[in-house]
């Protein structure tokens, strides 16, 4: 049982959705949080309110996770702070929907370095301070998108089966040295990923709330598990290619994503 009170969690893309919802919770159990993401001035005012409110400590570090270097900007910060970190939520992360040779190479880019490279990095940097005391922990944010190819969203698909095979990997190293790791992967969710995305064609199954993916999420962490896929609708979706052909599945995924004309 991972015991949170008066631990440190690291969450990245902490400003809204999943990663806000993620700090609510863990302020609720007098963890204490080192919050990232873009948006300072939104970092800010949820630091605030959960300091106030639950008398725990948030620190706030404004920083473009997709930027060069940016991971090892924000490793110097928080040894800057005088932090240990507990708990490493990966959260940050966005998604870009459409024909890929319509969409910006520029972006797309982007969204494997924030995705993908980020990810590693962060987790690389911070693994050596986890397992010291051989009670931490990580949560990456991967999606049911990892469970298939995902046309019209094939970038996004592919961070995020990197994000659950990396995770899945790394719960298996790690089980006997004190370093619990889980792979969270929702699927739709009433965040701001749709306006980012720019489509809600990419929409797939009901949507769940921040807070019941946090609940879910938490609960699997606290048993050990490898990987969880929040909500029973979500868990039947990404089974399907346990059923079908690949491209049988790949037909099914390519008509339900497809852009509307």
């Amino acid at each position: 049982m991972f015991m949170y009170a008066n631990k440190t969690a690291l969450i990245t893309g902490a400003s809204s959705g999943i990663g806000e919802a993620f700090a609510y919770s863990l302020a609720a159990k007098i963890c204490n949080l080192i919050l990232v993401a873009r948006n300072e001035t939104k970092l800010k005012a949820l630091a605030e309110e959960l300091s106030a409110k639950y008398n725990v400590k948030a620190t706030v570090i404004a920083l473009d996770l997709s930027a060069a270097g940016a991971p090892q900007t924000l490793y110097q910060e928080v040894q800057k702070h005088q932090l240990k970190v507990d708990l490493l939520i990966n959260n940050a992360g966005f998604a870009t929907y459409g024909y890929f040779e319509q969409v910006s190479r520029e972006r797309q880019h982007e969204e494997i370095m924030l995705n993908v490279a980020a990810l590693v990095d962060i987790t690389h940097a911070f693994m050596p301070d986890l397992l010291r005391n051989r009670d931490g922990g990580i949560i990456n944010v991967s999606s049911t998108a990892a469970f298939q190819p995902d046309p019209y969203m094939a970038v996004y698909g592919a961070t995020k089966a990197f994000v659950l095979s990396f995770s899945e990997a790394l719960w298996a190293e790690n089980q006997k040295r004190g370093l619990n790791v889980l792979a969270l992967c929702p699927g739709a969710t009433e965040t701001a990923f749709f306006d980012v995305v720019g489509s809600n064609e990419a929409s797939v199954g009901s949507r769940e709330t921040p807070n019941k993916v946090v609940q879910n999420a938490l609960k699997a962490f606290e048993k050990g598990r490898s990987h969880l896929i929040s909500g029973r609708q979500n868990y039947w979706v990404a089974q399907v290619s346990r059923f079908f052909s690949r491209q049988a599945t790949l037909g099914i995924v390519e008509r339900t994503l497809r852009p509307q004309k």
